[in-house]
């Protein structure tokens, strides 16, 4: 799959240290059986990938994929999917998956973009931006996820009711995805006081990346939008 229509890249390096001799044996075997279809090849149907389950997940940028293989294991009648494409991420969602025995999980290996605009209208309950790439310097602001396209496509993928949550512990990644959100009229943030958004919910694991911002001493928020 080419990312040329989508330039620029939303995601920094794709690969770290070189994997070790099981993640690379899953990354060969199992991945194949659990990838996503390829979204250049048409529309991607959620039915199609869980014909048992009525209900639709999708995690963009799923990082080391503890949040994601966590909501899978919680919540087994849940078709997840996610995307991401650092390979060592997707390693260590793939080893997590075998580790587990998780089936309600398939993989986008790539950007996220192409698939979010081949599922149906209002096809997902859930869609997750779990603390993104900030690109804080100005210039790179337009490589930044959340913008006036990511809200127009949530807003059409995610059903009446569904839900739009995104992480970050940076302050203007914060500022801007609420500065994006006044102006996504099909979506509301839900937020009544400032615990809704300081406190991290029940059903919100923590992440490496929440870990590592608690040591720096940063705080994350919590937004969560509900589709009107």
């Amino acid at each position: 799959m080419t990312d040329s229509k989508y330039l620029p890249n939303l995601y920094g390096r794709r690969v770290d240290k070189p994997l070790r001799a099981r993640p690379a044996q899953l990354m060969s075997e199992l991945l194949p059986t659990i990838a996503a279809p390829d979204p250049d090849d048409g529309p991607v149907d959620p039915v199609a990938l869980f014909p048992d389950v009525t209900e639709f997940w999708f995690e963009i940028g799923f990082g080391g994929g503890e949040h994601l293989a966590w909501q899978a294991e919680k919540n087994p009648s849940v078709g997840m999917i996610g995307a991401e494409s650092f390979v060592n991420g997707v390693a260590k969602l793939v080893t997590k998956i075998d580790d587990q025995g998780l089936q309600n999980i398939r993989i986008h290996f790539g950007d996220a973009r192409p698939l979010l605009e081949a599922l149906p209208d209002g096809s997902l309950s859930k869609l997750f931006v779990l603390h993104p790439d900030p690109w804080p310097k100005k210039r790179h602001h337009k490589r930044r996820m959340i913008s006036p396209w990511f809200f127009a496509e949530a807003t059409r993928v995610l059903r009446p009711g569904g839900e739009l949550r995104v992480a970050s512990d940076i302050p203007d990644y914060i500022g801007w995805t609420l500065m994006h959100a006044r102006h996504a009229s099909g979506l509301e943030w839900t937020a009544q006081c400032a615990a809704d958004w300081k406190a991290q919910p029940a059903d919100w694991p923590e992440t490496r990346y929440a870990a590592k911002a608690a040591r720096e001493g940063r705080t994350p928020a919590y937004l969560v939008f509900r589709r009107l």
